[in-house]
């Protein structure tokens, strides 16, 4: 079992694009209805908002679990680990739970920021660390290069997108699967299969979704400012799709469609 589903991270609050006194809120809320596990990046330029919100809350450390990831223009030597270190001050936090390459180096191979990771990891930085949108080989190698392995590998996971081939890989390499986008920012939400599904649980679209994520083994990390909804997602964890309701969001991948494609990342990989 991943380390997300052991320490009941399987739902995580993303924070992607909150900022400012909206983060905090929708922080506060989120911990109102009981999530524990937040998802942050140096990219968000909300780490010290986080911060502020978590230090609020007033939390002991040991029930949160807190994910960063480091930004592309910090994977070289000489801004790795001071990166890593100003995220931990930004978050008023001695260690993260997980810190994660959020992508692969735009420019050459991944050796060095693994490398990098390591250390971060052996400095007392994180507690475990993780990769994010690396392909089927990045994996691998992934794998072979560090000391610790790899936690997770966050990639966009929802029905409309086919990630057969990368999960495989990554249950063969041990490796769990974070979801983010998994509602697909709402674009799936009327598609007819979920909405009959959904119909028949007597639950909303986006539990449909969520409950289906993490059926697969997979942690999920939605956002909202709302508690209505924000509890909704919580409810996700409260009952199971048959297997044959299973098999009918499987088939949706058909539709293949990256909401985080190369046009809007343009230092995307080439995807599996």
């Amino acid at each position: 079992m991943s380390i997300y589903f052991e320490s009941g991270a399987e739902m995580t609050m993303g924070t992607f694009p909150l900022k400012a006194d909206q983060l905090v809120d929708a922080v506060k809320l989120a911990y109102e209805t009981g999530f524990r596990s937040f998802d942050t990046a140096q990219m968000y330029q909300n780490e010290a908002d986080l911060g502020q919100a978590l230090a609020a809350i007033g939390a002991d450390r040991d029930e949160l679990f807190i994910t960063t990831k480091i930004l592309p223009d910090n994977l070289g030597p000489d801004k790795f680990i001071p990166s890593a270190e100003q995220s931990l001050k930004a978050l008023r936090l001695d260690y993260v739970d997980v810190l994660l390459l959020h992508w692969p180096h735009p420019q050459k191979d991944n050796e060095e920021a693994l490398g990098l990771l390591q250390q971060a990891h052996d400095k007392g930085l994180a507690r475990h660390i993780g990769i994010s949108n690396y392909t089927i080989a990045m994996m691998e190698q992934a794998v072979h290069l560090l000391d610790v392995k790899p936690v997770c590998n966050q990639v966009e996971f929802h029905p409309y997108l086919d990630q057969t081939k990368l999960k495989a890989a990554a249950d063969r390499l041990g490796v769990s699967l974070s979801a983010y986008c998994p509602l697909a920012k709402g674009q799936i939400l009327d598609d007819p299969v979920i909405t009959e599904i959904a119909q028949r649980y007597g639950r909303p679209p986006a539990q449909i979704v969520l409950r289906w994520i993490i059926q697969k083994g997979v942690s999920a990390n939605p956002m909202s400012t709302k508690k209505a909804n924000l509890q909704s997602n919580r409810e996700a964890l409260e009952f199971n799709l048959s297997g044959a309701d299973m098999y009918l969001l499987d088939q949706l991948g058909a539709h293949h469609l990256r909401i985080v494609d190369k046009q809007r990342m343009p230092i995307a990989p080439d995807w599996d």
